[in-house]
C-alpha cells in the first residue's frame, strides 16, 4: 500500500530556490550550542527508510518496511541507530500532513491520518467536524488502564533460543544452523553471521510496525505488536521480554542515557483505540515503569500521527496541532500547548531540544512553520528560525550541525542553520537525484523527525547518497559531500559496482555508511576520509549470506563496537506462517 498522496517529498533533486526571508532578532542560545565538535568526535544523521529527500518529481510510494535504521555506536552512551547521542538525531520518520478532507481544509502542521485503528473513528468524527462547521471540541480522557504491563523472565541461550517457551518473538526455524551453514561458506577478511531472527509473532492484519533497535550496553531491544524484547548483541539469545497490554503505536528514536524509553501505545484492544497513553520501560532490565493517559483533543489531533523524541529526561508527543512533554524519570508533566499561535509537532531526539513548529494563520492554506530551540524542561523558546510561507519542516537530517530537510509541493530544498538558528547556507544540488531514507518512508505509523538513511554531518560537510537509477538491474549510487558554508558540492565517490552506500555518521574523522548487499555480494559498514576518494571496508559481511542480507530492503542498520545489526521496521505477509517466518533482525560480526 502506499501512501496517500502529497504525504511525503518526492524523489529526486533537491535545490529548489528557496529565499530565505528575512532575518529576525533572535535570543542567542547557551553558550556552547550548536559548537563545531572537537576533532574525531564528528557525527551526523542517519535513519532508516517512502523517502523524504528529493522533491522534483512525481512522489513515490515507499517500500513497506523499515528506519529508521538507527544510528548506535556511541562510546559511552546508547544512542538510536548509529548517532551517537551527543549530538545527533535518531531515529525518525518524515512529519506528514494532513490530507484535505471535504470542503474543510486542515489546519498546518505535521502528522498524517488515516492510519492504524484511527480509521474507525474518521467517519464520526469527520461528521461532527461538518455539521458543526468546525471549531469543536472533540476529546476523550481516561486514567490508567487497569491492565498492566507483564515481563517474563528468560533463560534464553544462543539463536533462536526461546527460554518460557511462549512463541511471542521467536521462529519456528533452526535459525542457528543457518547461520552456521553460511559462516562456513566464509571468504578471508569476512565477518560472520553472528545470528538470524524471525519475527515469530502471529500479528493482526496487515502486520505491524517493528521499533527499534535500542542498543544498551550489550543488549539490544526491538519492540513489535505488544512485546517489547531484549537480546544478547553477541549471539541473539533473548535476556527478557515484557508483555504491553495493547499495541504499541509509537517511539522516540533514542532512549535516555541510563536506557530509559517511553513507548506510545494504544489506551484499548479495539481496532479503533487510539494513540493516548505512554509507558516508561528500563531497557537495561526490561522492567515496566509509570504508564498514564494524555488527552488529545479536537478532530485534527485525533486523527494526526504521533511524533516523540526525548530530550534529556524530557519525553515529547508531538501531533498536528500542539506537543506534550512528561519527565521520563517519574512521567511528570512538564508542559503543553504553549503561549501564542506556535505549537511544536516534532522535535528530534538528542542532548538539545530542536522543534518543528506550526503556525495557525488566517488562511489555512498558507502554512507558516519555524524551527526552533526550546528548553526541553519549561517550554521556553530559545531562539526561532522562521520558514519561508508555504515550505514545511520534513525531517532534521543533524542536530549539530542543524541541517534541515524542506518541502513544498513538488519542491525540496535543505538548508544549514547556525548554532543561533540564523540561516548559513542552502544546498545546491545540481543534476543528481538524491534518495534519502527516513522512517515513514517505510509506510511505517511513527512519523520521527530525526531519522534518516542516507545522509549524515559532520563540522565541515553534509554527506548525502544520490538515487539508483531505477530501471537498473544492478544499482549503484555515489556519496556527495557539500561544503557547510557555501552549500556547494566538493566531491563524489562511486559506490562499488552493484552496490549502493548510504551515509550513517561521522566518527573520529570519518563518514560510515552501510554499504547495501548485491547479488552475490556481502554489504557491510564501509568509510570515507574527509578528501573523499575510495570507500575503504570496516565491515564486510560474507557473501555467502548476501540473499539473507538483501531481503532486509530498506532496513533499518545499526553499528556498534564492530557489530552490524540489520532489523526491519516492519513485519508483514501472505498468512500467519509468512509473518512469523520473515527474518526481523540478523547481526554482523568479528
Amino acid at each position: 500500500m502506499g501512501q496517500p498522496p502529497g504525504q511525503q517529498p518526492p524523489q529526486g533533486s533537491f535545490g529548489a530556490p528557496y529565499d530565505p526571508p528575512p532575518e529576525s532578532v533572535q535570543p542567542s542560545p547557551p553558550p556552547g550550542y550548536g559548537s563545531a565538535p572537537p576533532p574525531g568526535r564528528t557525527v551526523g544523521p542517519y535513519g532508516a527508510p517512502v523517502q523524504p529527500g528529493p522533491y522534483g518529481t512525481p512522489a513515490q510510494p515507499g517500500p513497506y518496511g523499515v528506519p529508521q535504521p538507527g544510528p548506535y555506536n556511541a562510546p559511552t552512551q546508547p544512542g538510536p541507530y548509529g548517532y551517537p547521542p551527543s549530538a545527533q538525531p535518531g531515529y525518525g520518520y518524515p512529519q506528514q500532513q494532513l490530507q484535505q478532507q471535504s470542503q474543510q481544509p486542515p489546519p498546518p502542521g505535521g502528522g498524517g491520518f488515516f492510519k492504524g485503528g484511527r480509521g474507525a473513528v474518521i467517519g464520526a468524527v469527520l461528521a461532527v467536524v461538518l455539521l458543526a462547521g468546525g471549531g469543536i471540541w472533540f476529546a476523550t480522557s481516561g486514567g490508567d488502564d487497569d491492565s498492566k504491563p507483564t515481563a517474563r523472565a528468560s533463560t534464553d541461550s544462543g539463536p533462536g533460543a526461546t527460554g518460557d517457551g511462549k512463541a511471542e518473538d521467536r521462529g519456528t526455524h533452526d535459525l542457528g544452523a543457518e547461520a552456521d551453514a553460511l559462516n562456513a561458506q566464509r571468504r578471508p577478511g569476512e565477518a560472520k553471521v553472528l545470528w538470524l531472527q524471525e519475527g515469530g509473532v502471529d500479528l493482526p492484519r496487515n502486520g505491524s510496525d517493528v521499533y527499534g533497535p535500542w542498543i544498551v550496553g550489550d543488549t539490544v531491544v526491538k519492540a513489535m505488536f505488544r512485546t517489547v524484547s531484549g537480546y544478547s548483541v553477541t549471539d541473539g539469545g533473548r535476556k527478557w521480554s515484557l508483555r504491553m497490554p495493547s499495541s504499541l503505536c509509537a517511539a522516540p528514536s533514542q532512549p535516555t542515557a541510563d536506557g530509559k524509553i517511553v513507548f506510545g501505545i494504544k489506551t484499548g484492544t479495539a481496532d479503533d483505540a487510539l494513540c493516548n497513553s505512554l509507558q516508561m520501560v528500563d531497557l537495561t532490565t526490561g522492567k515496566a515503569g509509570w504508564r498514564k493517559t494524555y488527552r488529545r483533543q479536537g478532530a485534527w489531533d485525533l486523527l494526526s500521527d504521533v511524533s516523540m523524541a526525548i530530550n534529556g529526561d524530557t519525553v515529547t508527543v508531538g501531533r498536528t496541532s500542539r506537543t506534550d512533554a512528561f519527565r521520563v524519570s517519574d512521567g511528570a508533566v512538564l508542559f503543553g500547548e504553549l503561549p501564542g499561535n506556535c505549537q511544536p509537532f516534532g522535535f528530534a531526539s538528542g542532548p538539545v531540544a530542536i522543534a518543528a513548529t506550526s503556525c495557525q494563520t488566517a488562511a489555512d492554506d498558507h502554512k507558516e512553520q519555524q524551527v526552533q530551540r526550546i528548553d526541553p524542561v519549561t517550554g521556553k523558546v530559545q531562539w526561532t528560525y522562521k520558514v519561508k510561507k508555504g515550505w514545511e519542516v520534513a525531517q532534521f537530517y543533524s542536530v549539530s550541525p542543524l541541517v534541515v530537510s524542506l518541502k513544498q509541493e513538488d519542491k525540496w530544498a535543505i538548508i544549514v542553520l547556525n548554532e543561533n538558528g540564523t540561516y548559513r547556507s542552502q544546498l545546491v544540488g545540481g543534476t543528481d537525484d538524491y534518495g534519502t531514507k527516513c522512517g515513514g518512508d517505510l509506510l511505517t505509523e511513527g512519523k520521527n523527525l530525526d531519522n534518516c538513511l542516507g545522509v549524515a554531518a559532520d563540522d565541515r560537510m553534509v554527506y548525502l547518497a544520490t538515487k539508483p537509477a531505477e530501471d537498473d538491474l544492478t544499482p549503484t549510487n555515489k556519496v556527495v559531500a557539500f561544503d557547510l558554508n557555501t552549500g556547494q558540492a566538493k566531491w563524489k565517490a562511486a559506490a562499488p559496482a552493484g552496490q549502493t552506500l548510504m551515509p550513517m555518521r561521522t566518527e573520529g574523522g570519518r563518514l560510515l555508511m552501510y554499504l547495501a548487499a548485491g547479488k552475490n555480494k556481502g554489504g557491510g559498514i564501509a568509510s570515507l576520509p574527509p578528501t573523499g576518494g575510495t570507500p575503504q571496508m570496516v565491515l564486510r559481511h560474507p557473501a555467502a549470506a548476501s540473499a539473507v542480507e538483501r531481503g532486509f530492503f530498506d532496513s533499518r542498520v545499526a553499528y556498534q563496537n564492530g557489530r552490524c545489526l540489520l532489523m526491519h521496521a516492519r513485519i508483514s505477509g501472505i498468512d500467519d506462517e509468512d509473518e512469523k517466518s520473515m527474518k526481523s533482525m540478523a547481526g554482523f560480526g568479528s
